[in-house]
């Protein structure tokens, strides 16, 4: 338990909330590109995180796998144990991610369902036909730094992402399906 000790009642968690609502608006970089404003709220605004907290939220996040968004679910974890308890702790993690996550999350499903229903529109199809080149790179670069990082995989791996990309373009089978067959095989050290 942390010895920073602070007393949070239900408009302090709203408030945090809701300035993870206009954070998530802000973040264009990502929610990193935000971390001043957090810092500004969080350390020096209220008090409820010590600049050692902050410092190590972010620090463990990027060092980590996984999506650097994590920081703020640390930051959010802080401010609860801060608070006196892993209950509190969880509200926290659950405030901060709920908030930076949400207004991001309807926005790029709104902007979607546009594309989807003005696919028509001569402008949406010259942006969908621009990305697809470039997605298509971008996922195969990520194969290719995956592939290689793998270490002993060697021609299962290559045979896995070619096997799946060749599933992708020619059936109808979910991505997800894939992907979760994918983990079972590392799961399981085929791959």
């Amino acid at each position: 338990m942390s010895t920073h000790q602070i007393v949070l009642g239900w408009q302090d968690w709203l408030d945090l909330f809701a300035h993870y609502l206009m954070l998530s608006m802000m973040s264009l970089g990502g929610a990193i590109s935000t971390s001043a404003d957090m810092h500004r709220y969080l350390v020096e605004q209220q008090g409820w995180l010590t600049q050692a907290q902050f410092n190590e939220s972010i620090a463990l996040a990027q060092a980590a796998p996984g999506p650097n968004v994590l920081f703020v679910a640390l930051m959010g974890w802080h401010v609860g144990l801060n608070a006196g308890s892993t209950t509190a702790a969880a509200l926290g993690v659950f405030t901060t991610m709920l908030g930076i996550m949400l207004p991001s999350t309807v926005f790029t499903y709104q902007v979607a369902q546009w594309g989807h229903r003005n696919r028509e529109l001569r402008a949406v199809r010259a942006f969908k036909q621009g990305m697809a080149p470039l997605v298509i790179g971008m996922l195969l670069s990520t194969a290719w730094l995956l592939a290689t990082a793998g270490g002993g995989a060697g021609w299962r791996l290559w045979l896995l992402a070619v096997a799946s990309g060749l599933l992708i373009w020619r059936t109808r089978i979910h991505l997800l399906w894939l992907l979760g067959a994918g983990a079972l095989l590392g799961a399981f050290g085929l791959v």
